[in-house]
């Protein structure tokens, strides 16, 4: 019998795996692979609490708003336009022919932003 609460807590050591390495991404400059390191945590983050609502594995799916919606989390709107820009990072971030402008938008401001949008995010999930 599978012990959803591991399950659960395998994904948030993930996702809290993948924030250490966008932080440490950004602070070595490398922008571009550190937002699609925080799409990665916030990913596992929502996966989380997706498998400690359904009590059944995540699916294989890696649309943030998608996952929030069945995980049950109640995100202000500002917060769902947030996640809508992070997915675009999972896409940006892996395939070549999307990676070079991306890679010039990824800057270091742009990049702080976001790496502080990820950890308020997930610091609200954990408290949910």
């Amino acid at each position: 019998m599978i012990k959803f609460q591991e399950v659960e807590l395998f994904w948030k050591n993930q996702g809290r795996e993948d924030l250490k390495t966008a932080e440490a991404l950004a602070s070595l400059g490398r922008y571009s692979p550190a937002l699609f390191f925080c799409h990665l945590a916030l990913e596992k983050y929502l996966k989380s609490a997706v498998v400690k609502k359904i009590k059944d594995h995540a699916p294989l799916d890696h649309n943030l708003t998608r996952l929030s919606e069945l995980a049950g989390i109640p995100f202000e709107e500002e917060d769902m336009r947030i996640l809508a820009e992070i997915n675009t990072f999972n896409i940006k971030g892996r395939y070549d022919d999307y990676r070079s402008k991306f890679y010039k938008k990824a800057t270091k401001l742009y990049t702080e932003k976001y790496l502080n949008d990820t950890k308020r995010i997930i610091l609200w999930l954990k408290k949910q």
